[in-house]
């Protein structure tokens, strides 16, 4: 059986990392929930950068922090925040590919 990353994290946020960066932090409350995120492998870079479209070397950072029971991941931005061609000014609505993360039981 499998679940969202939606149903297993409390805070799936992004935002803005400088203009040229947009980091996303994936939150829990119940360290057993994390630990199956964490065992499954399902948060890695090649992920990150399919569902952004980003190549694997844009994706700067993506690892888990323990001591925070979350994910960081910070990825380059395809433009420069406030360009002519940027939707998201704050980077505070890239978070949403994240939700669909399918994790194993």
């Amino acid at each position: 059986m499998t679940t969202t990353l939606l149903d297993l994290a409390k805070v799936i946020r992004s935002k803005n990392a400088g203009p040229f960066e947009v980091t996303f932090d994936i939150m829990f409350d119940d360290p057993a929930k994390y630990e199956r995120v964490k065992k499954s492998g399902v948060i890695n870079a090649a992920r990150i950068a399919e569902l952004y479209r980003v190549r694997v070397d844009d994706v700067l950072v993506c690892r888990p922090y323990d001591p925070a029971v979350a994910f960081k991941v910070t990825i380059r931005r395809p433009v420069g925040s406030g360009d002519i061609e940027d939707r998201d000014v704050y980077g505070c609505q890239q978070h949403v590919p994240l939700m669909a993360i399918e994790v194993p039981a």
